[in-house]
């Protein structure tokens, strides 16, 4: 298993989570169901990338990106490290573990 991989599992981990939590102490239907689904695309991005399926990256990739975004945007509105700030460090770390997958998919 790569630390890509691994980080791609932590951070749907921390999406699950991170959603369930924003359901129980908000009552936001919304982060739940998108940290929930974030977190099973993560997951599929997963388990493909351990078999070895390049989609899986692109996946994990597009997922962590869109997520890095929203919970930028959301830091800036809030101004609070948590959940926030935690997800778009953690999100930018799994991103920079992708770095030599996609620098090898896109130079000849």
């Amino acid at each position: 298993m790569t630390i890509a991989t691994l980080m791609t599992f932590i951070y749907a981990v921390l999406s699950i989570v991170g959603g369930i939590i924003g359901y129980k102490q908000a009552g936001s239907t919304q982060s739940m169901i998108s940290g929930i689904i974030a977190g099973i695309l993560l997951i599929i991005g997963g388990i493909a990338l351990i078999q070895g399926q390049p989609w899986g990256a692109w996946l994990a990739i597009a997922v962590t990106l869109l997520l890095v975004i929203v919970f930028i945007f959301r830091l800036v509105k809030t101004r609070r490290f948590m959940p926030a700030g935690l997800m778009t460090i953690v999100g930018v770390i799994t991103l920079v573990t992708f770095l030599p997958f996609v620098s090898a998919a896109l130079l000849p």
